[in-house]
């Protein structure tokens, strides 16, 4: 597909590399000519240098072809402008970032006016994420599937954890219950298992289930947190708004420290229901005075990525039950992992999933849709859920005839409302919602999951 991205800045560059590896042709547009080096020192994409709300530059990149035109600078307004040009040049499709509250909350009412396909905004969808890690502390990522009904999480094995050493194939008969371990990361290693599998301390296991059905399953292994009653938020941004809005109806004690006078003030005038505190998260003293030591939950959201890393390593040594670390640059979320951190949030790495999610949409044939897609573990396996058309080969085959392609798991089938945890014995039906776990990134039909 012809892709045009407008601004190569950190969200621009996540997607510009994920759809490059897609395979997909991308051009790229930004006005500053270090980023464009920056850019063509790694990829090998066009990149045109100038103004994309400018006319002539929109026509050098070949916007009037162009599939999808995605708008990700660090300006909203000239995301949606340069959108609005390019469907009026012909672009198929438009994606615009938006990030400002005010705008992006009075879009729904004129985004047809300016012929967006879709509104993204980074650090509601960041967020979200958080609130749902929140609403289900034990998990280090919770991802929902076939409207809510499917969760998949991910959850690290601890050193005392009765997994250890046991087989895939032993978990199902000791405990009874209906999950499905679709992956594991073991170091930098990621593995689709099968049943002889020896699980070890420090795997990290994604695990997709119904939200009771996980529930009773770290209840029974001992990994499940009490819930989050309270929580101090380091950085009265807009995740911070955002978050405290996703939070507000679940009677959770929350506290925002903010440095900026002026950020405080503002917060404190748009959430008079949140304890907003005026000063340094990063002092110690500051901290213990504001009750770090009792809360459940500790949130880094800072723009400073070292700030959020120290702290959360700091919050870590005093056993708080969650902690959440935001991180924006690619260097600090590849050296998390050897610092131990519980939870580690990269908006532009889930704006990036978002996005490829709805090009993967829209490659899908008419056979299947594509409901939801996730990108996890580092980015090295996917999750889809399609929806099955009655055309698809898949329909009608015992699982245990299909020649599944390998490194790759039909995780649960979703039928009328009731979950089915897979075995051989088990067939597609038309109008089954299934979800697909896989290293495989060239997934883009459910029928592509055969060999």
């Amino acid at each position: 597909m012809r892709v045009v991205v407008i601004g190569g800045g950190k969200v621009g560059n996540k997607i510009i590399e994920q759809l490059s590896k897609e395979s997909h042709d991308v051009t790229v547009i930004e006005k500053n000519p270090e980023v464009i080096q920056k850019i063509n020192n790694y990829l090998d994409i066009a990149c045109i240098n100038g103004n994309a709300i400018n006319y002539d530059i929109q026509k050098e990149a070949g916007v009037d072809a162009a599939d999808i035109v995605i708008g990700c600078t660090s300006s909203d307004e000239i995301n949606m402008f340069s959108c609005l040009l390019a469907k009026k040049l012909g672009a198929k499709h438009t994606i615009a970032r938006v990030r400002n509250p005010e705008y992006y909350n009075q879009l729904n009412y004129i985004k047809d006016d300016l012929g967006l396909s879709m509104v993204i905004n980074p650090e509601y969808v960041a967020a979200n994420e958080i609130s749902r890690i929140l609403r289900f502390p034990s998990a280090l990522k919770v991802e929902t599937f076939a409207k809510g009904k499917v969760e998949l999480l991910e959850f690290k094995v601890g050193v005392d954890s009765v997994l250890v050493g046991m087989k895939m194939k032993e978990i199902s008969h000791k405990f009874n219950l209906k999950v499905l371990i679709c992956a594991v990361q073991r170091a930098n290693d990621v593995i689709i298992p099968n049943g002889d599998l020896v699980l070890e301390a420090g795997d990290k296991l994604s695990i997709a289930a119904s939200h009771l059905e996980l529930e009773n399953f770290l209840g029974r292994i001992g990994g499940l947190k009490r819930n989050v009653k309270t929580v101090m938020l380091i950085g009265g941004g807009k995740i911070a708004y955002y978050l405290c809005e996703s939070l507000k109806k679940l009677n959770i004690k929350i506290k925002i420290i903010e440095r900026d006078i002026k950020a405080c003030n503002n917060i404190a005038d748009l959430l008079p229901y949140v304890d907003v505190i005026h000063g340094d998260g990063t002092d110690q003293q500051l901290l213990e005075e504001e009750g770090i030591d009792d809360v459940d939950a500790f949130v880094c959201l800072t723009g400073i990525d070292e700030e959020n890393i120290i702290l959360s390593m700091y919050a870590n040594s005093k056993n708080i039950s969650k902690v959440i670390t935001k991180v924006g640059h690619s260097t600090f979320l590849n050296m998390t992992e050897t610092l131990n951190l519980d939870t580690v949030i990269s908006p532009k790495d889930i704006t990036g999933s978002i996005i490829l999610r709805y090009v993967k949409a829209m490659e899908a044939s008419y056979g299947s849709k594509l409901n939801s897609f996730y990108r996890m573990v580092d980015g090295k396996v996917d999750v889809l859920e399609f929806s099955v058309g009655e055309t698809s080969k898949i329909v009608g085959e015992r699982l245990a005839d299909l020649k599944l392609r390998k490194h790759l798991l039909l995780a649960c089938i979703v039928r009328e409302g009731s979950i089915i945890i897979p075995s051989g014995n088990d067939i597609v039906n038309a109008k089954d919602n299934i979800i697909i776990v896989t290293k495989h990134q060239d997934i883009s039909d459910v029928d592509d999951i055969v060999e």
